[in-house]
């Protein structure tokens, strides 16, 4: 049984803010300290450190999201810290203040994640699942492209004052949204990737997680794929902000021709799914990297961030839905989803975060084409390593149930 129209909207709106209030200064933030000084090799140390320390806390959150009936809480609260830490940082950027509040963020924030993939099958069922995730990112990247043209008017207008009123606004929203969620529409066990069947066993114990070969491959590859993927932008942002002295504009150029992209991959995704399968949607998330590793690191012209950019939604927009549907697949039944998503979101995390470090250290040292093409290199592992195991880390999809 579906939740009322209320419980889904509100999932809606949830989304729509979560898209700036999840991240704080999100894509803004390298931009901005790089403008004030800060090198590509320090941004990519706090990158690493933050997301790192972060991630060790990932599969405790995944696990409390399994026992919890908290789950709305467990939005709500780190939007308020998340909010809270990048308005300091932002009135009062020395070093100190920065490392703290990104390690916080990082920490905090790394229980959304799980939280929402879990509120979100708890409201809709397994059947339905994929299709509401395809909504969720449908959402949250129309968000993200508002935000972005909210960034763009409100910084030529108020300068530095509006980006703080904008964060306030949209902690706000998110919190207002997550609120309107009726509890009583939240199925817990389903929530966990548990049924109700009678007699039907209860959660597995945490070895399951390792004993699935697929869910450790699907984090494996996605590790893999946020390596190389996860400091382009960054990286072209940096670029950029410095040559043409426009750091917030300049990043919500980049950034909105991405989120753009991802709006239109997470319309088609759940039709592509239905027509060529889970599998294959993948393999054309993976094969859009080494292209874009390919194009950013062999022109330097502002027009390439156009197509490089398009090239992240079409890969980190895909995998960004089929991530969460594969680990469904594999560990339904088990009653260990959320565990099991937020362990592959923690191999995936510790993927994007070393990658800062040696992608500031490949541009101090060769320039941002050698760390771009570096990119593209580690892309191919990540396609190889799905091609030999694609029929373990993919499974069937489930009967689907009239919406």
């Amino acid at each position: 049984m579906l939740p009322s129209g209320r419980s889904i909207t509100a999932l809606a709106v949830l989304n729509f803010f979560l898209a700036d209030a999840r991240d704080g200064l999100g894509p803004f933030l390298d931009a901005f300290l790089a403008t004030n000084g800060w090198s590509a090799v320090t941004l990519g140390a706090i990158a690493t450190v933050g997301g790192l320390v972060g991630l060790l806390v990932t599969p405790l959150c995944g696990a409390l999201v399994d026992g919890s009936t908290w789950k709305r809480a467990f939005v709500g609260g780190p939007v308020i810290l998340i909010t809270v830490a990048a308005l300091v940082t932002l009135a009062f950027p020395q070093a100190a203040v920065v490392w703290i509040g990104q390690i916080g963020t990082a920490v905090v924030g790394a229980v959304i994640g799980p939280a929402l993939a879990g509120l979100t099958l708890g409201l809709v069922g397994e059947a339905m699942f994929s299709r509401q995730i395809a909504r969720n990112e449908f959402w949250n990247h129309t968000g993200n492209v508002a935000s972005l043209l909210a960034v763009y008017v409100i910084v030529g207008l108020y300068g530095q004052p509006g980006i703080v009123g904008l964060m306030i606004l949209t902690g706000i929203g998110a919190l207002a949204a997550v609120t309107a969620i009726d509890p009583k529409h939240i199925d817990h066990q389903v929530a966990r990737g548990l049924a109700h069947d009678e007699g039907a066993p209860g959660p597995s114990g945490f070895k399951v997680l390792f004993e699935t070969r697929g869910l450790v491959l699907l984090g494996l590859i996605m590790m893999a794929f946020h390596f190389a993927n996860a400091p382009m932008s960054r990286l072209i942002a940096q670029q950029f902000s410095i040559e043409l002295g426009t750091p917030f504009r300049t990043t919500a150029i980049i950034t909105g021709v991405a989120q753009l992209s991802m709006i239109a991959m997470a319309a088609l995704t759940p039709f592509a799914i239905r027509r060529f399968g889970l599998g294959t949607v993948m393999l054309m998330a993976l094969c859009a990297l080494p292209l874009r590793g390919l194009l950013a690191g062999s022109f330097t012209g502002f027009w390439v961030v156009y197509p490089v950019q398009f090239l992240d939604g079409v890969g980190a927009g895909l995998l960004g839905i089929v991530t969460p549907v594969a680990a469904e697949r594999l560990l339904s039944g088990t009653g260990r989803f959320n565990v099991g998503f937020a362990a592959v979101m923690m191999l995936q995390g510790v993927g994007a975060s070393l990658s800062n470090v040696v992608a500031g250290w490949l541009t101090a040292v060769g320039g941002y084409g050698l760390s771009h093409q570096t990119g593209a290199g580690i892309a191919l592992v990540a396609i190889a390593v799905f091609m030999l195991f694609r029929s373990q880390v993919i499974v069937p999809e489930p009967p689907e149930e009239n919406p």
